[in-house]
């Protein structure tokens, strides 16, 4: 029987899991949504997600593709994903099924992913697993010069972890902006057609190098230029960071 391809709309809070993609002894999401699957569909189910997320990295929208026999997912979609949601643990939920076209894929096919980076000033026990705390409150406006130096099309190799696998170091980034938020949380904006390994944490610490240590906007340039992953500032904690959209040339939800 010929499958149907499917994508699905996933979001999660990341604490208890190592990042998306399945590893050999660590949970991760993809391993507690292919099993759902599995169980539901009757069937072993392989996901392919839109790309990955760091251990305890949150996601607030990923679309994940598989293929499966239509006639049940297709009758009562909203069974499905009751099903679905009824057998993933309360930190994963699954917000949508589409049916799409056989040669779609989550990963290949996204043109665009968005990120935010989350930020609190006051010790607050209930903000603690959804932000980043910092006693110090930074320089914005420098920040968000700075980050101006990310946008377009460059080699971000200073912002990478060291041996990935990937073909190249390139990104277009069409966004990088702090904004204030409610009750005083400051969340970084960006936007880009890829990402790499680590990269927004690693972009965060830097530009955190000069909104609160000092230095001064031109870091960030020479930073970029230095392809250099030791000039730039530490990565940030990962609880503060959500995929937030993941945009496709076609519609999927």
């Amino acid at each position: 029987m010929k499958k149907s391809r499917f994508f699905i709309e996933v979001a999660y809070f990341g604490k208890n899991y190592h990042g998306w993609q399945v590893q050999n002894n660590a949970v991760s999401v993809q391993e507690r949504l292919n099993d759902a699957l599995a169980i539901l569909l009757r069937v072993p189910t392989e996901t392919i997600g839109a790309g990955r997320t760091d251990a305890g990295v949150h996601a607030k929208q990923l679309f994940v593709h598989f293929d499966a026999d239509a006639t049940g997912i297709l009758a009562k979609p909203e069974r499905f994903l009751y099903a679905l949601n009824g057998l993933l643990p309360h930190d994963i939920s699954v917000k949508s099924v589409v049916p799409i076209h056989e040669d779609a894929h989550a990963r290949f096919d996204a043109i665009r992913r968005s990120y935010e980076y989350h930020l609190h000033f006051e010790k607050d026990p209930f903000k603690y697993e959804y932000s980043s705390f910092l006693r110090d409150t930074p320089n914005v406006e420098k920040m968000n010069k700075a980050a101006e130096f990310l946008l377009g099309k460059k080699d971000f190799s200073c912002f990478s972890k060291s041996n990935t696998q990937v073909f190249t170091n390139i990104c277009t980034i069409s966004r990088a902006q702090w904004i204030w938020e409610d009750e005083g949380k400051l969340v970084f904006h960006i936007t880009a057609d890829r990402f790499l390994r680590n990269m927004v944490r690693a972009i965060v610490g830097t530009l955190l190098e000069i909104g609160i240590k000092g230095k001064p906007i031109s870091f960030m340039e020479e930073v970029i230029a230095s392809q250099n992953r030791s000039m730039a500032g530490t990565s940030v904690p990962a609880h503060g960071l959500y995929l937030t959209e993941v945009a496709y040339p076609y519609p999927v939800n």
